[in-house]
């Protein structure tokens, strides 16, 4: 059975443990010698600039003893007025698995899925980042050798890695997970209600408010995005205004970590001085650049479990 990866909603909550216990154990260099995946072809289409995920997803593969093949913006026909639907037959004859980011919802990734033999694996759409919330769970999972029990403060915008990040703690066993966004810019209703029928099986907890002078005590990981998701600014004319409050300074980890000091999270890219200070992503309890090389260990675990036990 061909197995796809378009949200995080989708897994079951013993599949999102294991595809985490197994990107910890591929950044432990327990299975350097892995060739799970040799006479695999994985496509990589992506139609935007990406520097961690096409990476990560390309050197993933090819590690695992599969070979890969880039598409870019214009090489695929859908440019031209084939349907995505023909596209996808065309594609599953030559490929094992599809590797796809896009800045619009999930409705073409659904329709390239809607075949027998190619994976589909969605590696952004504006909706979420299912592939980043595995590498964020087993970066937090390396770090403190467990996931049950802790406590994640993010802060900016309730984007498409908040969205992953809510439904992967709800789908995590005891895990909390408090969202503090700008107002009229925090998770969309229908997600944050997902994540808590979801969490309500699990014994998580999944909240979300605006108001920066209530932020949560002794958290054990904080996190945040580049307020410009994607590169695409607001519309709004003083959105920046709206955002500065919810940077991540020294002071503001200094407030909510426990005592041993809370770990930074950043799935980059990074602007300094809006989203997070130098000294924070630069600095001892920074996580960021290690959290970037578990986008490799997660995709390798994915890219795994999509194609191991097919055909």
């Amino acid at each position: 059975m061909i197995k796809h990866l378009l949200s995080i909603a989708n897994l079951e909550s013993e599949t999102l443990a294991s595809l985490v216990d197994r990107s910890v154990a591929f950044a432990s260099g327990a299975c350097d010698d892995c060739k799970s995946l040799v006479g695999k072809m994985v496509g990589v289409y992506f139609p935007r600039p990406s520097t961690r995920t096409r990476t990560s997803f390309t050197v993933g593969a090819m590690k695992l003893g599969a070979q890969t093949i880039a598409f870019g913006r214009n090489d695929l026909q859908i440019t031209t007025g084939e349907t995505v639907e023909d596209t996808a037959r065309v594609l599953s004859g030559y490929l094992n698995a599809f590797v796809i980011r896009t800045n619009d919802d999930i409705g073409e990734m659904k329709i390239l899925a809607n075949q027998g033999e190619m994976a589909v694996i969605n590696a952004m759409s504006r909706d979420e980042h299912p592939t980043q919330a595995i590498a964020d769970l087993s970066t937090i999972k390396e770090a403190f050798g467990r996931l049950n029990g802790l406590h994640l403060l993010y802060m900016g915008e309730g984007n498409n890695t908040a969205a992953a990040l809510a439904l992967a703690f709800a789908k995590t066993p005891t895990m909390r997970i408090t969202l503090v966004t700008p107002k009229r810019y925090g998770l969309p209703s229908s997600v944050l209600e997902q994540a808590a029928e979801l969490a309500r099986q699990t014994g998580s907890v999944i909240e979300q408010h605006h108001n920066v002078q209530n932020l949560p005590k002794d958290v054990d990981v904080v996190y945040t995005t580049r307020w410009q998701t994607m590169g695409e600014p607001h519309p709004d004319p003083d959105w920046q205004e709206q955002f500065r409050p919810y940077s991540v300074t020294s002071a503001i980890m200094s407030r909510v970590s426990k005592p041993r000091g809370a770990i930074f999270l950043h799935d980059l890219p990074a602007v300094l001085g809006e989203e997070v200070q130098k000294e924070v992503l630069n600095g001892p309890k920074s996580l960021a650049w290690r959290q970037a090389r578990h986008k490799m260990f997660g995709a390798m675990a994915i890219l795994e479990w999509c194609l191991k036990e097919a055909g």
